[in-house]
């Protein structure tokens, strides 16, 4: 656990990194990206040519036996929601930051970003429960607290369970907001058919986007002999032949069938996704994220 003084100095050191990538990169990719699909009903007024039939309101058009559209504006405050995993799966790292770090600091990057422009943020923490949750509120400060709580918080729960945040954000949430997940989406195949429908519910409600961190070791396993290899999650451990070429291709298989799956669900409720390992420069991948929207 980190001393008081070990928390602030990384605390510290974080607010400095990701506000100036904040002020210098992402606080404009951000705002196109995001707020301009927080638009709310303004007015009704007849329609003119050129307008988007889409936006025709059709029980106005029935009753004044004219065609009416609505009119929609940018709200002027919108909610940014931070669902973090702080599963024991995000404590693994083979590069000097775990995967429990590099999301930390995303998330703090993104947070700086929404509340250059105005926005709230909130953050809810989980494992295979929710482990904690903060309200959305704006300014720096409430910033720093979200960071304080992401690198010194120790979780009840070790599992992964993707659908409880949904569930949750759903319940607590009306609103429409901005949902950035945070994990390794690293969760049990039998959970499937509950992650789809919390999924589907919150995608439908809310502008859900996945970010999946992981790390390089996960994926392909280095030729070091017979080691013993254990699931933070689980506790179960089991002896591991890496020096065999056919069990670090099949481990690699596994890896890629199951990122395929995950994949695949993420896609049919039209997610956006961003793959960022630890060893990598996420801010290449982030603003990937962002055109692409």
């Amino acid at each position: 656990m980190l001393s008081e003084k070990e928390l602030l100095a990384r605390v510290r050191k974080i607010e400095i990194k990701s506000r100036g990538l904040s002020n210098d990169i992402f606080a404009g990719k951000y705002h196109s990206a995001f707020r301009g699909r927080g638009m709310s009903f303004s007015e009704v007024r007849e329609y003119r040519f050129g307008d988007d039939v889409r936006d025709i309101d059709w029980n106005v058009t029935a009753r004044t036996r004219k065609p009416h559209i609505k009119i929609f504006e940018e709200e002027r405050e919108l909610t940014m929601m931070l669902l973090v995993d702080v599963s024991a799966s995000n404590t693994f790292g083979s590069t000097p930051q775990v995967k429990r770090e590099v999301i930390a600091e995303i998330a703090a990057v993104l947070a700086f970003s929404a509340v250059q422009t105005g926005d709230k943020v909130g953050c809810l923490m989980f494992s295979d429960k929710v482990e904690h949750y903060i309200p959305p509120k704006k300014g720096k400060g409430h910033i720093l607290t979200i960071i304080r709580s992401l690198l010194g918080f120790e979780s009840e729960g070790r599992g992964t369970r993707l659908d409880v945040p949904l569930k949750a954000l759903t319940n607590v949430l009306r609103k429409r907001c901005t949902v950035f997940m945070l994990s390794d989406f690293l969760f049990d195949a039998h959970q499937s058919d509950d992650v789809e429908e919390a999924l589907k519910i919150a995608a439908g409600k809310h502008d859900l986007v996945g970010i999946r961190v992981s790390d390089m070791r996960e994926r392909e396993l280095p030729d070091v002999g017979l080691i013993e290899m254990s699931d933070a999650e689980s506790g179960q451990c089991v002896w591991v032949d890496t020096g065999s070429r056919t069990v670090r291709e099949r481990y690699t298989e596994a890896w890629d069938e199951r990122r395929a799956a995950t994949d695949a669900l993420l896609r049919r409720y039209k997610v956006d996704t961003a793959d960022i390992d630890t060893a990598a420069d996420y801010v290449t991948e982030l603003i990937k994220l962002f055109k692409q929207r």
